[in-house]
């Protein structure tokens, strides 16, 4: 609702941050200014309290599967991923799979 010509109210999105271990896994969901961008919301997430490993300038992070820059723009319901390093190369692993 515009009240006044200059006068635009706070406009809030919701979004979750997601990170998953084998052994653990959380989704935190989060109530963040319009504009807000991924690198804000995994902060504001506390997950990086939580999994001291995360470390954002060698971790790569997505939106719906999709790998994003740390200063992309957040849209109401969008879910923030977290990834892990790959262990072993995609394409090896289903070598390795297929031999057996």
């Amino acid at each position: 609702m515009v009240t006044d010509a200059g006068d635009v109210p706070n406009q809030m999105i919701t979004v979750e941050v997601a990170y998953a271990k084998p052994d653990k896994q959380s989704l935190v969901t989060l109530t963040l200014p319009l504009g807000s961008s991924a690198e804000q919301a995994v902060h504001t997430s506390d997950l990086l309290n939580q999994f001291p490993e995360i470390d954002l300038s060698r971790t790569k992070i997505g939106v719906f599967g999709n790998v994003c820059d740390l200063n992309q723009i957040l849209k109401e319901g969008d879910r923030v991923e977290i990834y892990r390093p790959l262990m072993l190369d995609p394409k090896a692993a289903r070598l390795q799979r297929a031999k057996k």
